[in-house]
């Protein structure tokens, strides 16, 4: 086997597991099922990964990185642009994300949330807490030095909450469709960062 034919039969298998566990979790994938999909024979796994929790967390790093890739972020935009466009990149980054068929790590993360293995724990945390510390980076900015921890705490669980939960509640009921967030991303980006600029300028005010 060329080292060309090795890299494509893991990057099989990955994709076929990350198809796997994202319809029937990791409690309910088998080895035999994402090597069929994989084209690869069930000895490939162990070779490649070791063991099916092993490739369970390979997989969900493997679409999170294919997901960083397709939507970064930012959203396109710089770390020098004022902070009301640095949200607005972030808000537009997040919802792509979960827009995107293609993006399975937030499907795969919705699993462990309602059958949770603990096997992503670690490595979702070292993931996700960077994306996160940069969203409170922004709205601490935004909510000026006088907001205490809690409240830039609160109103970045709040922001990422519209952000998160209208989209994958559109796309667990319907699979998308009309009327909903779904049909116009952009408009519905636009509507969450104003209405959670107005709240911020608000708790400013008070602060």
């Amino acid at each position: 086997m060329t080292k060309k034919d090795s890299v494509t039969t893991r990057e099989r298998l990955l994709d076929a597991a990350t198809a796997v566990f994202t319809e029937v979790g990791y409690r309910g994938a088998t080895v035999a099922e994402i090597c069929k999909r994989g084209g690869a024979n069930i000895s490939a796994v162990n070779y490649y990964f070791g063991s099916k929790k092993a490739l369970y967390r390979e997989a969900w790093l493997h679409a999170f990185g294919e997901a960083m890739k397709a939507h970064p972020p930012d959203g396109g935009v710089t770390a020098a642009a004022p902070a009301e466009e640095r949200l607005r990149g972030q808000v537009a980054a997040i919802m792509a994300r979960i827009a995107d068929g293609n993006c399975r790590d937030f499907a795969i993360a919705q699993m462990e949330l309602t059958n949770p293995t603990g096997l992503l724990e670690d490595i979702m945390r070292s993931e996700l807490v960077p994306l996160r510390d940069k969203t409170l980076a922004v709205v601490r900015e935004l909510l000026g030095p006088r907001a205490s921890d809690v409240q830039v705490q609160f109103c970045e669980v709040c922001i990422v909450g519209m952000c998160v939960n209208p989209l994958l509640m559109e796309k667990n009921r319907r699979g998308g469709g009309k009327g909903g967030p779904l049909d116009d991303l952009e408009a519905f980006a636009d509507h969450v960062v104003k209405f959670s600029l107005a709240g911020m300028a608000a708790i400013r005010g008070r602060a």
